[in-house]
């Protein structure tokens, strides 16, 4: 999956906005103003960060060693950096979902609300 690919399937997200708060090539996908994933774009090869569940992060990292490795510049516990180029896309989009679930359940119940209510 390449970059652009990846940036429409985080848009698909109900309530995702796209924006560039630390600089003019760190691309952040948020949810009611909340993080999910950042984009370095200008990393070769094309990493992305996603927010994870501590222990799947952990198996995910056992599982593809080197290619999802501990948050790069975030959390080691909450996050993980993937290599997308050397992931399958079904695998990548499971962990677009998991993040921003992870992130939805943790909005407030009147964010959930005004979430629940937008097309």
């Amino acid at each position: 999956m390449n970059i652009e690919e990846f940036r429409e399937l985080c848009l698909q997200k109900k309530g995702v906005t796209e924006e560039f708060p630390f600089d003019a090539d760190t691309l952040v996908f948020k949810v009611m103003g909340k993080i999910f994933t950042i984009a370095p774009l200008e990393r070769i090869p094309t990493q992305v960060n996603l927010k994870c569940d501590p222990e799947r992060a952990i198996e995910l990292r056992e599982t593809y060693d080197g290619i999802i490795i501990p948050g790069y510049h975030m959390s080691k516990v909450h996050w993980n950096t993937l290599f997308l180029e050397q992931l399958p896309a079904n695998l990548i989009s499971d962990l677009v979902h998991h993040s921003y679930e992870l992130v939805v359940s943790g909005l407030t119940k009147k964010q959930k609300a005004e979430l629940g209510g937008m097309i």
